[in-house]
């Protein structure tokens, strides 16, 4: 339906709710952003897109290089269903707009003493594959540990992942009418802890321990329950065509196509507010969008910090954003490779994981640290010429990233593959590398943190902020917002706030007085009438 249109929310097959056009800016265009504004425009509001950036994506980033675009963010897709059901909501097959390849590789694993290990989509093969590298009693743990993972993530997808507003006591009551789960959740135990009593093999433990990293956390302060990432990734990854920004640009595209309106290069400066309630979003500029209701897709911190002015400040509380998860060190550039065979995805461990987290924990770049390489043109034949590579270092958030520190990233960083057998030819100048610093101009307020609040502690899930805020018509999505950092996880906190947002209206609508059997025709369902603007924040 046409944003200039008056819109229908359904709630019931006799009662229908119509009401003048609403308008809605979105603040950031990243997945949680494009994800609710892609429901709000099929919806029928009218919806205006802000970013900072020139492209849509948010984190999803490229580099340019000889090659082409280089991804700079994500690299695959994880938990597909999310996405089909975004594109099915909104009348619409995701196939129809990307192409995905399944990895049949999920990552190829190089440690120091020569051993590396492939892990696939295939339960069976990476069963074999793990006898091959440990032996008989690794396999054993392994299946063991799969099967834990999968429990897990039973448990936790609905309570936790789906559920709008996950909390404590839904959770516990489901626990208790399952208590199998309660050994495999090991309460009161790192990941780092239950792993060690998982595995034999040290390799095997800080392979799957480095999936803490996947949501900002260390091993050894996340909670055993992050072990569930594994079974997430198992069950199925894929590669976006073109490159994971081409997701991003199709959400765009089909966004516009509903009518939706898309404003980049342009920085939100201040959300306005009447009695309690928001009522236009200024622009560095100097233009004000009147509005109905704000998405804010950017990290909560801006808000408590006042970015957006002093009216946002208590928006969220400050325990859902002051603890930061992991920043890192990121390089994207175009070379050939020179030495190991590359998959797609590859991970080349450190020596001493605890030293690495140790390292993060005291604010610095780590001395031997983890490297994640994404050789992006990867996943059938190798090709020929230069190539696109990602290159990722675990950093901390708040690190001031220096000029010094870029070449000082430079050597750790390279000269660790030289040692584990990968060069690349020509190696890459410190102008092909984001540090955190960075990421925090890009991201304001963010510290540089990637993935918004840190997952240290059982109840940090609980504490990160939910669509809703303290303020009539401000929203949340994003990795800062519930359920938490990654596409899959932003998409939903999209479809949380768009759920949120037309929920509220219908209710708003409903408690009219002039509300009638079959339908009624109202005014803004957010706002109603609007006085004069005397009072702004």
């Amino acid at each position: 339906m046409p944003a200039n249109c008056q819109h229908e929310l359904t709630l019931n097959q006799e009662t229908k709710v119509t009401q003048a056009p609403l308008r809605a800016v979105v603040i950031g265009a990243g997945i949680g952003g494009l994800s609710a504004t892609l429901r709000l425009a099929h919806a029928g509001l009218a919806v205006t897109v802000i970013d900072m950036a020139p492209t849509p994506g948010g984190k999803m980033r490229t580099r340019a290089s000889v090659a082409g675009p280089v991804d700079i963010g994500p690299t695959v897709m994880t938990l597909k269903p999310v996405f089909e059901a975004l594109f099915a909501d909104v009348g619409a097959r995701l196939s129809d707009h990307v192409t995905l390849i399944p990895e049949t590789v999920l990552a190829r694993h190089f440690w120091r003493d020569g051993a590396t290990l492939d892990l696939g989509n295939d339960a069976d093969r990476n069963a074999a594959a793990i006898r091959a590298f440990g032996g008989d009693a690794a396999e054993r743990q392994f299946r063991r540990f799969c099967a834990r993972a999968a429990r897990l993530y039973a448990a936790f997808e609905g309570p936790m992942l789906h559920a709008p507003e996950p909390r404590l006591t839904g959770l516990t009551a489901h626990v208790l009418k399952n208590p199998d789960l309660i050994p495999a959740m090991a309460p009161g135990r790192s990941l780092a802890s239950s792993l060690a009593s998982q595995f034999s093999d040290p390799r095997l433990r800080q392979l799957f321990g480095r999936y803490a990293t996947y949501v900002g956390g260390s091993p050894y302060k996340s909670p055993a329950v992050l072990g569930l990432i594994w079974h997430s990734e198992a069950s199925g990854v894929w590669r976006v065509a073109g490159g994971m920004h081409k997701l991003a640009t199709a959400m765009q595209k089909l966004a516009q196509d509903k009518g939706a309106q898309f404003r980049f290069g342009t920085r939100a400066v201040r959300i306005e507010q009447q009695d309690g309630h928001v009522t236009a979003v200024h622009l560095e500029n100097g233009s004000r969008l009147a509005t109905d209701l704000v998405v804010f897709n950017g990290d909560p911190k801006a808000l408590v910090e006042g970015h957006l002015g002093n009216g946002p400040r208590k928006a969220v509380p400050v325990a859902g954003v002051a603890a930061r998860s992991l920043s890192a060190f990121v390089w994207g550039f175009a070379a050939e490779p020179v030495g190991v065979d590359l998959a797609h995805h590859n991970v080349f461990f450190c020596a001493d994981p605890k030293r690495e987290f140790a390292d993060l924990a005291a604010g610095r770049m780590p001395t031997d640290g983890t490297l994640y390489v994404c050789a992006q043109d990867r996943g059938g034949d190798a090709p020929f010429g230069p190539e696109r590579f990602e290159i990722i270092l675990n950093g901390p958030p708040g690190h001031p990233s220096t000029p010094e520190d870029a070449y000082t990233c430079k050597t750790r960083t390279f000269e660790t593959l030289a040692s584990m057998g990968l060069r690349f030819s020509p190696t890459p100048d410190i102008s092909a590398l984001t540090m955190p610093a960075d990421f925090n101009r890009a991201f304001p307020a963010s510290d540089g943190s990637l993935y918004g609040l840190s997952p240290h502690g059982m109840m940090a899930s609980f504490q990160r902020p939910t669509a809703r805020t303290a303020i009539r018509g401000l929203y949340l999505a994003g990795g800062g917002a519930h359920p938490g950092a990654g596409i899959p996880m932003a998409c939903l906190s999209g479809r949380h706030a768009a759920a949120a947002i037309l929920s509220d209206l219908a209710l708003i609508s409903m408690s009219r007085p002039t509300a009638t059997h079959g339908g009624m025709s109202t005014g803004s369902a957010m706002t109603g009438r609007v006085r004069s603007p005397s009072s702004v924040s």
